[in-house]
Order: structure tokens, then sequence, then C-alpha cells
């Protein structure tokens, strides 16, 4: 269908004059019904759809649904014996606070994509200048529908005749901004809810914890027992109205037709009324509340906070934190992760001879070459091997070669902002560092267009032209250029993997691969990412034929992909070797002695990384060299590959795709019971962060693709250690106590009413006063449950370092697990029956000091909520570890609060306000100041704690678990100013770094082939550039809002030793892929 397009030219700065003009221009296209305006709409909400939409979602919720049912049925007066406003109010409550949540974030939503939809484009500028034609006559786009992947499109321009190949490459994406441009023509595709942006702001896989996960299959069992209790007491209303009903007709005559079947029907609803608080309605709530608290501490905690890139530790998601503290599986990228991602030229081997770190020493220091020879090198570079700079000065045909290929089979970009002050901006670290190394040799890459590069040789400079880049991914692991020199000579160079390259070689290079391979072996044994140099020389006839090939799969709009491999493939064979690279990546600070923390608390860690097998195991400084046994992971063996790689202390899987590390990560969710994590830096690892349990990404030379889909975020890898030592294993432990105690609660409160079933005759009569119903859970004790859940910790992050084993009881799901709540069950079983017969027994035929009668239904129910609230306070201090001054300001002000609603309501006020509503008239006063009552209320709350007490002492003494050994450790040395230090144990402290230098990500050739990267060669940067990767806000003390690192360590943990790898173990097994 024809459709009409907005074709536009920008002007920003240069020859060209200061305005943007726009007219409209038709081209076909085979979409249909394609969106005509660019607007968008994130909000889920308006003010007429808000209340009813959101009310349905929230309503979608069993426990939303279960308490809307249970408030329907409290308006049968036949089967409620409680008034609408217990369920209503608690209800109503939770409803708002989710609402009014819901509300926050799609008015942000509303303002985000009203700033959007109503600013001002950049070019914008109305009609200063008359319009000029623009150079598109009538033409043809044909490309695929709107999705949302965003590092694919196919497409073709047909104009004027000649047909254009459209790529990933050559569309602006919604939502980029347009730099060192200083004009342009554009055509815009997709508009609005049709951009790929917009296409993935869909809805994301919802992960729930572990907790989350028994949390569901407990509820279930709880309506279970809570529909067979209701049954029990339903059957024994009718034999109590079959046998004893009878007798009390005369002053409670039954209704007609309503027999002892019917009535105990009706029985069955009201106790189901009665006893909903076993659900309470407040859990999930609090959940979520308790959740963003403790996300808040990991956004806040400066200890994770990394001033050198002014970047703080953040998470991304509220609802994981508790499953931070029973991780058992780490899955780690390598480059960049455990490594710093910061590329040093290191060795080389150039026809057979290797180069690099000779020991050529005055007093005991390596000699730095110098560089004085070439005004174009970098001074930051450092070289040792003075024979390879003699070698470029004899100017060696090889070594020329050598360093001519690392200068031209690039993707970098050359920027020169004073004459000879080049600054790189390379696609990866390793191509960077390539091009700086063929730089101070003599070989400087000085400039490029889309058709020629421009190089500095021996003080000559030179222009190739650039005919094609055949570019690198995943699958190729190399890339290659085809140049035309000066003097005319066609050459294809190509680097890349060297066992890519080894399939490749003319048989000739035979004795030569032999000699290179143990050169690799060596560098790869000693850490070092690899790369193998090869080149050809073409035939012009065959390489013209070749290039209309090329043009021709390049423009298909079907298989593109695969026709141009198939051409790669046939161009790139009987290739001459030259040599091979080997390139220093740095560890990380801390990560040594982080993995030997996180192995001592018994997670394993597997490395999944691109590079080589040998490179891998000596870099990530967790295993030995020389592993006794390798492993490949097939499709028929992978129950096989499982079982062996978990009886392993440590795992690296090498050479393995990004497809490949999620796999992995999926194969142990399949089989192990565990929750797993996965942590990576880049674009290659996006699959497995989201393929884990938990995803962590690092903020590093690799851009933000693993951040931004990511659960957690930080700078540096050592980080970790803190988010699941401190972090996780808080959260868990906290969220734990916060579900015992909460159930433990609520089921003593419930169960009273299932004991006095059997003294009211099973008429579903209950024992509290109705706003002590309403209001025990909203009022009465959520504060003191919600700051234990907060604020609560068994021992400080200090000791947490010291003693890794306490993380182990969250992995084996001690703190609370389906026996945990049985046992939790049983106690509040316990409970119930003593805060019921004891008050009973109390005030049965009981007298006041004057002689006064309060052996009354109404002050029964009094004392016997008085006797709960403070039971269940005290059973909190039990189960508190941490107390603060906020602790202690939410149980002194809810027993307080008690107090004071309970004298309010039941005050001759109140009463005279609404009888029907307060009829407990002057209860609390008659009944509270007597001595016997308080004596029934300190005897009830003893009787109830006292088997908790005896129970834990003899666990304590008889079965100490970890956390009761670390507790006595910490109450012994409470006299001493800092707990003990940490040892860290190094085993080796030579430096040994990682294997094949390629970035996962796919290449940059067909932008360099294009126009757009192109900017005036100017010495100031066009308006929008930073200068040297500074960002906005950019403060060289490394301070940003909220963070002050000064005077505060990176991190307060001692660390013995600064090492740069780890020796962990004197045997593991080493898995390849």
């Amino acid at each position: 269908m024809k459709r009409w397009f907005t074709v536009f030219q920008y002007f920003k700065t240069g020859h060209a004059p200061n305005f943007r003009v726009e007219q409209q221009t038709h081209f076909t296209t085979s979409i249909k019904d394609l969106n005509n305006t660019n607007a968008i709409k994130t909000s889920k909400y308006n003010v007429f759809t808000f209340l009813p939409l959101n009310l349905f979602e929230q309503f979608q919720r069993i426990a939303n649904a279960y308490f809307l049912i249970l408030l329907l049925l409290q308006l049968i007066p036949a089967i409620s014996s409680l008034s609408w406003f217990t369920t209503v109010v608690p209800l109503v409550l939770v409803l708002s606070v989710t609402a009014a949540k819901d509300a926050t974030d799609d008015i942000v939503s509303i303002n985000i994509a009203s700033n959007k939809n109503t600013c001002i484009p950049s070019s914008f500028c109305p009609s200063l200048l008359p319009v000029p034609p623009l150079p598109f006559p009538e033409g043809e786009v044909r490309c695929e529908p709107p999705n949302n992947r965003l590092d694919r499109f196919t497409g073709t321009l047909n104009n004027a005749g000649q047909k254009y190949s459209l790529d990933n490459n050559r569309i602006l994406l919604r939502g980029c901004t347009l730099r060192n441009t200083d004009w342009c023509f554009g055509l815009v595709l997709f508009g609005g809810p049709e951009t790929k942006l917009m296409k993935n702001c869909g809805k994301t896989t919802f992960k729930r914890t572990s907790v989350d996960r028994l949390m569901n299959v407990l509820v279930l069992c709880i309506f279970g027992f809570l529909a067979v209790m209701c049954t029990i007491l339903a059957i024994g209303n009718r034999i109590w109205e079959q046998r004893w009903g009878s007798d009390f007709t005369a002053f409670l005559p039954r209704e007609d037709g309503v027999n002892a079947s019917f009535s105990a029907f009706l029985t069955f609803w009201s106790y189901i009324i009665i006893l909903n608080t076993v659900v309470p309605i407040s859990l999930y709530v609090s959940m979520e509340v308790i959740r963003l608290g403790n996300s808040f501490y990991i956004d806040w905690d400066r200890n994770m906070y990394h001033a050198h890139s002014d970047t703080p530790a953040e998470a991304r998601t509220t609802t994981l934190n508790e499953e931070l503290g029973q991780i058992k599986y780490i899955f780690s990228d390598k480059t960049g992760t455990l490594t710093q991602n910061i590329m040093t030229f290191n060795k080389c081997s150039i026809n057979g001879k290797s180069y690099g770190e000779k020991h050529s020493t005055v007093h005991n220091k390596l000699i730095t070459v110098d560089w004085s020879f070439n005004p174009l090198a970098d001074q930051r570079f450092s070289f040792h091997d003075h024979s390879l700079v003699e070698a470029v000065k004899l100017e060696s045909p090889e070594v020329h070669t050598f360093f001519r290929l690392l200068s031209l089979c690039h993707t970098v970009m050359a920027e020169e902002k004073r004459e000879g002050e080049l600054l790189y901006q390379a696609q990866s670290p390793d191509e960077g560092a390539l091009v700086t190394a063929a730089r101070n040799f003599g070989f400087v890459f000085r400039s490029r267009t889309p058709e020629s590069v421009t190089v500095v040789e021996m003080g000559k400079q030179r222009c190739y032209d650039l005919l094609a880049i055949l570019d690198f991914n995943n699958v190729r692991k190399r890339m290659s250029v085809i140049v035309r020199s000066p003097e005319g000579k066609l050459c294809l160079y190509c680097k890349g993997a060297d066992t890519i390259i080894y399939e490749r070689l003319h048989q000739s290079c035979s004795k030569l691969m032999d000699i290179t391979t143990e050169h690799l072996n060596e560098y790869a044994g000693e850490g070092l990412r690899t790369l193998a140099l090869a080149c050809k020389d073409l035939d012009e006839k065959y390489f013209k034929e070749w290039q209309q090939r090329h043009h021709v799969a390049s423009t298909a709009l079907e298989d593109r992909e695969q026709k141009l491999d198939l051409l790669y493939e046939e161009i790139e064979k009987d290739l001459m070797l030259l040599g091979a690279t080997a390139i220093e990546d740095k560890l990380q600070d801390g990560v040594p002695q982080t993995i030997e923390q996180l192995s001592q608390a018994d997670i394993k860690i597997w490395v999944l990384t691109g590079d080589k097998q040998v490179s891998s195991c000596v870099q990530s400084a967790v295993l030995t060299p020389d592993p006794p046994q390798a492993y490949a992971l097939d499709g028929s063996m992978e129950l096989l590959f499982l079982r062996v790689a978990c009886l392993c202390k440590t795992v690296i899987c090498c050479r393995v795709t990004p497809l490949q590390k999620a796999q992995v990560v999926e194969l142990v969710k399949k089989y192990k019971q565990a929750v797993t994590l996965a942590i990576g830096d880049g674009a290659n690892d996006v699959s497995m962060i989201k393929a884990a349990h938990i995803g962590v990404g690092i903020s590093g030379q690799e851009g933000m693709q693993a951040v931004l889909s990511s659960d957690y975020s930080f700078a540096q890898f050592r980080y970790l250690e803190r988010l699941l030592l401190v972090h996780g294993r808080w959260s868990y432990l906290r969220m734990c106590k916060f579900l015992s105690y909460f159930f433990y609660k609520n089921f003593t409160f419930t169960f009273v009413h299932l004991w006095y079933a059997f003294f009211c005759g099973f008429s579903a009569q209950t024992v509290y006063d109705e706003w002590f119903i309403t209001l025990y859970n909203l009022v009465y004790t959520a504060l003191p449950v919600l700051g234990m859940s907060l604020f609560d910790q068994d021992v400080n992050d200090m000791w947490s370092f010291q003693h890794p084993k306490l993380y182990v009881p969250g992995q084996l799901n001690q703190y609370f697990s389906k026996t945990a709540f049985f046992k939790c069950a049983l106690h509040s079983v316990y409970s119930s029956v003593v805060l019921f017969f004891i008050p009973y027994a109390a005030m049965y035929d009981t007298v006041r000091s004057d002689g006064k009668d309060i052996a009354d239904y109404q002050s029964f129910a009094l004392l016997t909520q008085t006797c709960l609230v403070f039971t269940v306070c005290i059973q909190l201090g039990l189960d508190m570890s941490y107390w603060t001054a906020v602790n202690q300001l939410f149980v002194w002000g809810s027993l307080t609060m008690y107090f004071a609603v309970t004298f309010a309501m039941y005050s001759n006020g109140m009463y005279l306000a609404a009888p029907a509503s307060f009829p407990f008239i002057g209860t609390a006063r008659n009944s509270l100041n007597q001595p016997n009552v308080w004596l029934t209320i300190l005897l009830t709350s003893i009787l109830c704690v006292l088997p908790v007490v005896a129970y834990r002492f003899l666990l304590i003494q008889l079965r100490p678990t970890i956390n009761n050994k670390v507790m006595f450790k910490v109450r012994q040395a409470k006299a001493a100013p800092l707990p003990p230090k940490r040892r860290a144990k190094i085993r080796r402290s030579s430096t040994r770094r990682s294997g094949y230098a390629f970035s996962h990500a796919q290449g940059y050739g067909d932008l360099v082939t294009s126009t757009r990267f192109l900017r005036r060669p100017a010495i100031v940067p066009s308006s929008g550039f930073t200068l040297l990767g500074r960002t906005t806000g950019f403060s060289p003390m490394g301070r940003s809002a909220g963070y002050s690192p000064t005077g505060h360590a990176q991190n307060n943990r001692p660390r013995d030793v600064e090492a740069t790898s780890l020796q962990m173990y004197s045997t593991a097994q080493t898995l390849g892929l």
C-alpha cells in the first residue's frame, strides 16, 4: 500500500545553513495498517478507567478475591457474626495502599510520555528560509514488519534505479541521540508504538522467589485446613442442636424452616468469616513493604559505591531480596566481570619468533622501550622487548605486514583534536589495544572514511581503499578487511580465534602453525588473550565478481546473513599465517578474596567464558594450572555433564556462546533444586542474566546492556560478596522471621475461637470485641513486626564476612520451610490453649475486690485479648536479635496504642455515640484495675513463651547451630575494640591473565563504511559531544548525589593481601564447551 513517510534534512553546524526543513514524500511498503502518529502511550489508566481497571487487577489476586467473598458473606445476616467493618476496613486499606502505588507509577509514566510527545525536535526550526527540494523522487522501501529486535533490521531502499541495503547499522532507533554529525538525510519508517523501543516496553518476565513459591503452597494448605476446621465446627453445631438445642428455644427460638442440618450449613459459613484471620489480608502488603525497605539498604550502601566511576549499587527490582540469601550457584562471565577489561598489548609471535617481556634489566627493573623515534606514539604504552623495535626499524617485511594488519583490520574510530594527539574509540578494548600497539611500533592509524583508511607507516602517510569489511560475530569469531594499497595491490587481512584461523590457512603454513601454536599455548598458560593473524593477496578479476555477488546478498530480504556467511567462507581461505597477539587483562581488585569467601559460604562458582580453556582457568583465579580432565557439553549428555560438573569444586565452561551460557544456567535450574545467580557486564551476558533466578549486571567497559537486563547492578565484582553475605543473608533472615512470627500471631489469634466454640454451642460467637478483630493486624501488631523485618540482624556485617558459613542455612531453607511452618502451627495451638483456658479459669466465678461480679463475657474477652497482645509482643522480643530505638518505639508504642484505643472505645462517650458498635461500656476501667487480672496476664504470657525459651536453651546446649556459635563469639568479643580480622589465604602471588581477544557483540563493519559517523575535522567537538567519556555531573572526586565516600573506605573489611589472582584448590575439574 502507499504510505506517507516523513523525509527530512537535518543541518546542525558546518557549511550547511542552520535550519531543518521538512516535506512529505511517499514511499511504498508492503506493511498494512501502519501507525500514522509518533505519539506514545505508556500509561495503563486514565481518570475514568483507573478505579475499575485497578480494582479488577487487584481482585485477580487470590487473597484479595478471598476477602471480597468474605465481605459479601458478612452482608448476609443469617450467617454473619461480625460487623461488616471488620473486613471492609482492612480490605479497603490494603486496596488503597496498592492503588496509591499503582497511581504514582502511572502518573510518572504519563509525565514521561507527555514530555516525549510534546518536546520540540532538536532539528526543528520553522521555515526560516525557503524549503529547498530534497533529492528524493518517488521510491520504494521494503522492510520487515515492526518488531522488538533491537539488534536486527532487514530492508532495502530502491531509489532512482539504485538498490541500497538497509540493516541495523543504517537505522536510528527511537531514544538514540545523534552526535558528531553536521548534516544528514532521514527517512522515518516506523513511529510511535511501532518503534522498536516501544515494542520492547511490554511486560517483563516476573521472577518469583523460593519463599513466594513456598508461600503459595502453604496458603493453599491453610485454605484446606480452614475448610476442614469449619466443617468440624459445623458438624459440632449439628450435634449440639440435635441434643441440646431444643432446651434453649424458650428464649432463643429458631427461625421457621431452620433445622439442625440447615443450622450446621449456616454455621460453616459463619466460621469461615470468623476464622478468616488464619490468612491475614495484610500479609502480602507487609512482605512488599519489607522488600522495598531492604532494597533501599542496597541502594544506600556506601561500601558498595565505586568512587572512581561514580557508580552506586542499585536494586533494580524489589521482589527478590530474600533470594539473595539462598544462592547456591553463581554463573560468571570472565572478561570485564572478573577482570578489569582494560587491555594491554603484552606479547606477540611474528613469523615463528616470540616477542615481549624480555628480562634485560637495570637495577632489577625492566627497561621500557623508548618511543622517541615515533612522534605519534602513545607515551603511556609500555613494552620491554627492544628486539621487536629493532625488527621494525630494520624493515623486516613480516613484522611490517604484521603491524600493517593491526592498523587496518579493525573498526576503530580516530579522533584528533590537536596535531599528533589521537584518541581511539574502539568497539572493544581488545581492538583499542591492538591499534595502539601498531601505532607505537610505527604504523599509526590516523583516520578513516567509508571508503578509505589513512595510516602513517614509519613516518609516511598512506591511504588504503577500504573495499569490504567482513565483520565479526559470535559464529564467525573472526573479522577481515579487503583493501587496495596505494600501489594498487589487493589484499585481505584477517584476525580471529586461532582455531578458526587455522582451519583456513594454506597448507604451506603447517610448520609455522606448529611454532605459533606453541607460542599461543605459552601465552594462554600465562592468562593472556590471544588472536591469530593471517593475510591473503586477491586476484582483481575474482574480487570484482565476488563483490557483485556480495552486493546482491547484502540487499536480499530473506536469508541475508546466511548468504553473506557463505561468501565470507568462500574468500577467507588459503590464508597465509603472520603470527599471533597476546593481550593482558588484569583482574579486578578483590576478586580472589571474594571468590574464596563465596566458596567458603558453600557457593559453587561456574565461569562461563568465550576464552580458551587454559587462559580461562589461569586468569579467573579459581583453578590450578594443568587441570586433570576436561569435558564438553553435548545435547545427549546434558545430565551426565551436570552430574560431573556438580562434583567439581569449580567449573570453567570455555568457548561458550551467549546462547550456551543461558543453556547451562537453564540446565542447572532444571535438574537442581537450587537458587542460581548470573553476573556479567556485556551484551553477550544478557541471556544468561535473564535465565538465572537472580541477574546481576556490572557497569563496565562494554555498555549498559547487562545492567538494563539485571535485577541488581554495581561497578565491581567484589561487591557481590557484600550483596550476598550481608544484604542477601539479612534479607532472607528477616523475611523468614517475619513469616514465622506473622503466622504465629495470627494462628494464635484464630485458634482461640476454636476452643471457645466448645463453650458457646458452636454458635459462631466471637471471643474478642469486633473492633479488636479489626485493629489487631492493622494497628496493634503491625509496626513491631515491621520493625523487626527491617532492622533485625543476628550479627553485623563484619562478623558475616569473618564467618561465611553463616550463609549456609539459607541455602538449606533452615529458617523457614514446611517443617518450620508446622512447628509454628503447633506453637500457636499451644499458645491459644493457654490464652483461652487460663483466663477462662481465672475469670470463672470471680468477683472484684469490692465484691462485684466480673465473670462476664465482656470482661473475659478483654482479658483474653490483652493477654494475646502481651504474649505476641514478648514473643517478638524473643525472636528479635538486634534492638534499635525504632524497634523499642514500635513495641512500646503499639502497647500504648492498644490501651489508649481500648479505653477510648470502651468509654461512655463512644457508647452513647453508637451503642450498637461500642457495647463494651466501662469494661476496661472495671477489669484492668484488678490485681488478679494483671496476675492472670502475667501468668498467661509466661506460660505461652516458657516452652519456647526452654526449647531454644536446650537446642543451644545440645545441638548448637553456626548462628549460635558465632553469636556466642560476638558476646565474648564485645569487650574487644574490633571484631577479628579476616584472613585472605593466598597460595600464589604471580599475575596471570586471560585468552580470546574479541568482544561477543556484533561488529561495526557496516557502520564504518557509511557516512553517519563522519564529523568535520574541527578541534572543538560539536554540540552534545562529551569530552573523554565524561558525563554530565562527573566529579573528579567521585562524589554523586546522596553519596559522600570521603572518609569511608570502599570496604570496611580488613584485607591483608591485595593479590591479582588466586589458586583456590589443589585439584579441580575443568569443563569445556
